[in-house]
């Protein structure tokens, strides 16, 4: 496979051949089964106290009262006096079935299976197909994107945007702009305060700069090469993801995902 190299002024450079990584075939299902295995890998684990709502004075009555056998909070002449506690299902009582901290969430995943899925999400994002399928307006945009080194050495958002639509992302922008909604309840309070759809992925061999200039553009992220995952590649285990590459990082793509992807083509 050959493709483009485009300069910051949207134009073409020169034209490169890309690694055999991005002829591995598409495995959707590998894909989806490995990105959730690694998002588990972010999970804090989580529970509640053991004696939560079980920290109470209740006592069942026992018979011949005229009410249920059902625990009471002793006492008299306060709100809770004669009040069910200490069970599931009272009001105030304790949670029938709290998350527990020992439950397992880690999932783990053969290596070799994660480098597959990784060279199979790079392939993915070198089809036009599938990235339109995902939700990208890039009906008029060169897939694979490829962007000449200088890419990496800008460091003003102002740039990156003016690059950026150059390359013909002006509708991607917008989309992901038009896209963002701001929460509001129980939600803002503990932080989630915005919900941003996934946007342009930018893959650099070095940040020298990139990674600030992005920042603030919704739904738009900044990734090593060496680093890639499917966790970048395929947001919510679907493949197709809009990437563009800085020259430089088709040459530090991961030896093991390479190798990979090679095995699997019968070449290595």
């Amino acid at each position: 496979m050959k493709a483009p190299v485009f300069g910051l002024d949207g134009e073409v450079k020169k034209n490169i051949r890309l690694p055999k990584v991005f002829e591995t075939p598409f495995r959707p299902d590998l894909i989806n089964r490995v990105f959730w295995a690694m998002f588990t890998h972010s999970l804090q684990p989580k529970g509640t106290d053991p004696l939560a709502g079980e920290r109470t004075s209740a006592r069942s009555w026992g018979v011949g009262h005229g009410v249920s056998r059902i625990a009471r909070v002793k006492g008299e002449r306060h709100p809770r006096a004669g009040m069910a506690a200490g069970v599931a299902g009272v009001v105030k009582g304790r949670a029938a079935h709290p998350p527990k901290a020992e439950k397992v969430i880690y999932k783990r995943v053969n290596k070799k299976e994660r480098w597959l899925a990784t060279a199979s999400a790079i392939a993915a994002s070198a089809s036009k197909e599938l990235v339109l399928k995902r939700g990208h307006r890039v009906e008029d945009v060169q897939i694979p994107l490829i962007v000449s080194k200088e890419l990496e050495e800008v460091k003003r958002t102002k740039d990156l945007i003016e690059v950026l639509k150059r390359l013909g992302l002006e509708k991607e922008l917008e989309r992901a702009k038009e896209g963002t909604k701001r929460r509001s309840g129980k939600p803002r309070m503990r932080g989630r305060v915005k919900k941003e759809p996934k946007s342009i992925l930018l893959v650099v061999k070095e940040d020298k700069g990139i990674g600030k200039a992005a920042k603030n553009l919704p739904g738009v992220d900044v990734v090593l090469a060496k680093d890639l995952s499917v966790v970048h590649l395929a947001p919510g285990g679907h493949a197709g993801r809009l990437v563009i590459w800085s020259e430089p990082s088709l040459k530090c793509i991961s030896k093991n995902v390479i190798s990979s992807s090679l095995r699997i083509l019968g070449k290595a």
